[in-house]
């Protein structure tokens, strides 16, 4: 999920950037120094939006710059339990698939795939279902639900699963969907 955030950081502004919009060099230096980060309490920033508000500046002895306390408001992502996301397969292994989820990437192990017992095939680079044959390969979007979300402070680990209904593969969603068209008209003809 996406979130609108502040955080509050501490910038040393260089001598030879005294002379510049002091808003503008500090939304520079913490778009550097915050962006693609992860906090645990926020989760991963994807954008610093503006310097809300900007403190006065201190100088310390024998330091060249000046230090500025600011907010910022940022932009972050931060999965949660059971949200429903939506990706596109980036890698296949022998034990899953990793899919693109905004800035994440998240694993849905084979066994959380569906019902039917999937198998890595390597000469296609793909999974493929035992029974039903279901392929997912590279490039495919898949709908998932958050089982697991892990923070670290330069990790994110997030588990999908796709073992209910209405998740999966584009492909398996449509048939499902399909197949429960079916079974309302069947139960409105008798």
């Amino acid at each position: 999920m996406y979130y609108i955030s502040q955080i509050t950081d501490t910038l040393r502004v260089p001598p030879s950037r005294f002379d510049e919009d002091l808003k503008s060099i500090l939304l520079e230096l913490a778009r550097e120094s915050l962006e693609e980060r992860i906090f645990p309490e926020i989760g991963f920033i994807v954008a610093v939006l503006e310097a809300e508000e900007v403190g006065k500046g201190r100088l310390i002895p024998q330091e060249s710059g000046a230090f500025y306390p600011c907010v910022f408001k940022v932009l972050c992502f931060k999965p949660e339990r059971n949200e429903i996301v939506q990706g596109r397969v980036i890698e296949v292994v022998d034990f899953g698939v990793f899919i693109q989820v905004s800035t994440v990437e998240c694993l849905c192990h084979k066994s959380q795939m569906g019902d039917d017992y999937f198998i890595y095939k390597d000469s296609e680079n793909a999974l493929i279902g035992r029974d039903t044959g279901k392929r997912v390969g590279i490039g495919d979007i898949i709908r998932g639900r958050v089982a697991v979300v892990g923070m670290q402070k330069n990790a994110m680990r997030v588990g999908i699963t796709t073992r209910q209904p209405g998740l999966g593969k584009m492909e398996w969603i449509e048939e499902w969907k399909h197949e429960l068209q079916e079974k309302r008209e069947e139960e409105i003809e008798a």
